[in-house]
């Protein structure tokens, strides 16, 4: 897969704002590439996943996030970077105890459901620009607004022949578009959550689709051929073929002067 021109042609097709990404799921540490930089050696700081995620998509970083590098409580859990205790409650109880559950059930119900890690089943998390890869990725990522969604989204039925689907539960969603993919073999729509606002910029109108890599070939064809017969594409153009109606003063105007 030649990533950097997949990467040239997506941008091309989308005109995104910021770079289309890919994600490795790392078993060691020491599997991390050489220039990989990590927010605690970089920043001497602990950062959340979605913050690696917009140093990857905005500043064109290549990021590795292990342990170290992370002070998500969520993030953690759902990464399966804190092994001594039972990441499913604690997920769990924490939901209910910052208002997002009124009941531990229903609660558990939804953490369940959540695409995560065991505990201890990875090291790290790579994150890099498709034109700067040195990981072959699982996941690719691409961030855009609705309109530039829409578009890989017909790109995906025109190579996959089937509609997307999407779950949404607005938190913990770094799981869904990173995790998701990886885990159910299969494209994710996902609304960013409150934490990826919060801390790491994720403007109000941005949406994430992500995939497993081995679909990248397939979508980057199906945005050069679905819809091609009636000239789709991003920005979506408007339609000019009519005579627009105006308001009585203006319709007189028009007719005393035989404007028709």
């Amino acid at each position: 897969m030649d990533y950097k021109d997949a990467a040239r042609q997506i941008k091309e097709a989308l005109r995104l704002r910021t770079e289309p990404f890919g994600v490795a799921f790392v078993p060691e540490i020491s599997a991390l590439p050489e220039k990989t930089r990590r927010p605690s050696q970089v920043f001497g700081k602990k950062v959340t996943i979605c913050q690696g995620v917009t140093m990857a998509r905005v500043y064109g970083w290549p990021v590795g996030l292990g342990k170290d590098d992370l002070i998500c409580i969520p993030g953690l859990l759902a990464f399966g970077f804190i092994p001594e205790i039972d990441p499913l409650l604690e997920l769990g109880q924490l939901f209910c105890e910052v208002g997002f559950h009124q009941e531990l059930g229903p609660a558990l119900k939804e953490v369940e459901s959540l695409p995560r890690f065991e505990p201890q089943e990875i090291a790290a998390i790579y994150l890099a620009p498709l034109e700067r890869l040195a990981l072959a990725p699982q996941v690719v990522a691409v961030y855009g607004n609705p309109a530039q969604l829409m578009r890989l989204i017909q790109a995906a039925a025109f190579s996959l022949g089937e509609r997307v689907t999407g779950e949404f539960g607005g938190k913990v969603e770094c799981a869904s578009y990173l995790i998701g993919p990886y885990r159910q073999d299969a494209i994710r729509v996902v609304i960013p959550g409150a934490g990826d606002r919060i801390f790491s910029m994720t403007q109000d109108d941005e949406l994430v689709l992500s995939f497993p890599a081995r679909m990248l070939d397939g979508l980057v064809n199906g945005l050069k051929e679905a819809g091609k017969k009636i000239g789709a594409r991003y920005p979506v153009t408007f339609y000019q073929n009519f005579t627009p109606e105006f308001p009585p003063p203006y319709r007189e105007r028009a007719k005393k002067w035989d404007i028709t």
